[in-house]
């Protein structure tokens, strides 16, 4: 079973290959790939259900996409995206994994302390000290989720998006570890307008990543 698995994940991948042959690697391609790679499957199970044999299945599937001739002539117009040359590697998706456990971690870490040290009766200047580490945490969280496969951003962006998510968490703890309200507000205005108006920016420029999707019907 696991053979055949396999042995079928190899003849989709072989197929998308063939099909985009020529167009130039980008992240967009890759995306687009994952995305075909996935329907084909799920066509290929129905089709398997009603009791067709796994080739015929295979060949059903791939007729009941349609002709995806004009999205390879798009994606071979548009070139390599050098907008976004990072593809997906499996080291890279080991790093993510790796900084999403390590954000999430620095994130309870930070709030299992400031828990004790407000039970402890201690000053609210004391007890938001150790939110530094939930700032650290939600920016490393950021950065790990937005650079994994699934969503496969550009790591500068990515970046970017960690930079402001640093902005605005640095906002609220500044303002509540000032102790003066006034000094909270005065010293946490710097960090919450770098930290929204470059997410905004962020967001008002993202790419419409399901531009491709009205193509595959």
């Amino acid at each position: 079973m696991q053979k055949n698995k396999k042995a079928l994940d190899e003849k989709i991948e072989r197929y998308f290959n063939d099909l985009f042959a020529g167009v130039g690697q980008s992240q967009q391609l890759f995306d687009l790939k994952e995305e075909l790679s996935t329907n084909l499957k799920e066509k290929i199970a129905d089709y398997q259900s009603r009791g067709l044999a796994d080739e015929q299945a295979f060949k059903e599937a791939v007729i009941s996409m349609g002709d995806l001739s004009g999205l390879v002539e798009d994606l071979r117009q548009l070139g390599p995206d050098t907008a976004k040359p990072s593809v997906y590697s499996p080291m890279a998706n080991r790093l993510s994994i790796a900084g999403t456990i390590v954000g999430v971690l620095l994130i309870l870490f930070g709030g299992f302390t400031i828990l004790m040290l407000y039970f402890m009766g201690l000053s609210s200047v004391n007890v938001v000290v150790p939110g530094i580490f939930i700032v650290a945490g939600g920016a490393l969280l950021t950065y790990s989720l937005l650079t994994h496969k699934k969503y496969g951003m550009n790591k500068i962006r990515a970046a970017l998006y960690a930079v402001s998510v640093f902005a605005l968490f640095s906002g609220f703890i500044t303002f509540f570890a000032a102790g003066e309200l006034y000094t909270g507000i005065s010293e946490s205005m710097v960090f919450s307008l770098v930290g929204v108006g470059l997410f905004l920016g962020l967001i008002l420029t993202e790419t419409d990543r399901r531009k491709n999707s009205s193509n595959l019907g």
